[in-house]
């Protein structure tokens, strides 16, 4: 594949951000007195944010009057925690290392705001390694609009059609799609039970985070 920049969504697709999540998760419901949610269940649920966590473990819609509270709470506790298990999915590095030999900049647009985002990529080293990190902060309007996407071509002196794109949820791809990037489902993320990834219309479906190097560098 010939292209510029490759860039990546972050929970699910780049990172392995789940284990830390439900770690947060699980402390917070024990000391609710609430017993804890298996990893397989929460997991899926990661892709809809920390709303979508409470929602999970604590039954509670986001019009319930503690849901704000208890959000807050969980987020804390997150935090705290960012990137105790944190870590990139099997295979990347090899993918980042093969873009820094090749002078190839990469970089991240993800829905995760900056404070959780800066620092759990500071945490792992990546924050200086990537040519572009765009948040919600950065943007009028974010995934699925494709605003984030020419921010992150704007910052990397990138055509989209020199772009590749990479994420784990239908707004990741509708974004890429309309930026005009070349994109790839990631099916190794946080993609729920319900959700048929080949009707997402990305330009390339992968099954595991293994296989993107050779897709992209065919070695």
């Amino acid at each position: 594949m010939i292209f510029q920049t490759l860039l990546f969504d972050l929970d699910g697709t780049l990172l392995d951000t789940a284990p830390d999540f439900i770690s947060a998760l699980n402390t917070q419901l024990l000391s609710h007195g609430r017993d804890p949610i298996p990893d397989s269940a929460i997991r899926a649920s990661v892709t809809n944010g920390s709303a979508g966590l409470i929602e999970k473990g604590f039954g509670i819609s986001v019009d319930h009057a503690l849901f704000d509270s208890i959000r807050e709470e969980y987020l804390d506790l997150y935090f705290d925690n960012i990137a105790v298990k944190t870590a990139l999915f099997s295979g990347l590095r090899q993918v980042l290392d093969t873009c820094a030999q090749r002078n190839i900049p990469w970089g991240i647009v993800t829905n995760k705001p900056w404070k959780y985002t800066s620092a759990v990529l500071d945490q792992l080293s990546l924050l200086d390694m990537a040519a572009t990190v765009i948040c919600p902060d950065h943007v009028q309007q974010p995934k699925p609009h494709p605003e984030a996407m020419m921010l992150a071509c704007s910052e990397t002196s990138s055509l989209p059609k020199d772009c590749i794109y990479i994420g784990d949820h239908r707004r990741d791809i509708d974004a890429g799609n309309a930026a005009g990037m070349v994109t790839i489902a990631a099916g190794w993320g946080y993609i729920e039970a319900d959700e048929d990834i080949n009707s997402w219309n990305a330009d390339f479906t992968l099954a595991n985070s293994s296989q993107l190097h050779q897709l992209l560098f065919n070695q």
